[in-house]
């Protein structure tokens, strides 16, 4: 049986605009966690494990609900951890270091029922970015596109310009991988034929 209530524990425009798309009726109260804190190194676990802390920390405030926590990880071709940039030079700098090369992005899901049990996955893809010239690299940090996203890079808007190919799911990249939801929300049944 369907809940009252789905809570999406993000701030994120594109993740809320993702889940209009879908047609769902659910409530946005994002999660107070502190990323930066947050020790884990390895970007698979750490994705999961703070997707899996946001949606338990608003589950706390709300345990009748269904609960969506997301995080997603951006990682260089040369293994860095890409966060979200701090400043333009920071952004600049990620940039390129993504220009002509295949950065991997991992967006993990977690979902808390009612009662507490949680369901957790990961959608990851491979984002090949084209060889961007001087121009392109500083009209994109001009645009101030890149605030807070992981790794300073858009694939939901003109970001998409610098990116020849994905292998994965485009909406994993933009933050809520859709078909990796529907599967958890069914595991954690709530009927989302019924929304």
């Amino acid at each position: 049986m369907k809940p009252a209530r789905l809570i999406l524990a993000s701030a994120s425009p594109q993740r809320k605009s993702l889940l209009e798309g879908l047609g769902f009726t659910f409530e946005v109260h994002p999660s107070s966690i502190d990323e930066s804190s947050w020790g884990e190194s390895d970007p698979l676990k750490r994705a999961i494990a703070l997707a899996c802390a946001k949606a338990q920390d608003v589950a706390k405030k709300f345990p009748d609900s269904h609960i969506i926590g997301c995080d997603t990880l951006v990682v260089a071709s040369d293994g860095s951890l890409l966060e979200k940039a701090p400043d333009a030079k920071a952004a600049e700098s990620m940039i390129r270091k993504l220009s002509g090369a295949v950065s991997t992005v991992h967006s993990a899901l977690c979902i808390v029922a009612p009662g507490g049990t949680c369901h957790q996955a990961v959608s990851s893809s491979s984002v090949h970015f084209k060889s961007l010239s001087e121009a392109e690299i500083l009209w994109w940090i001009s645009t101030n596109l890149w605030r807070d996203r992981s790794g300073s890079f858009q694939i939901d808007g003109p970001g998409q310009m610098m990116i020849e190919h994905l292998e994965g799911d485009w909406t994993g990249v933009v933050g809520l991988p859709v078909f990796v939801l529907g599967e958890l929300l069914k595991k954690a049944e709530y009927d989302v034929l019924s929304c």
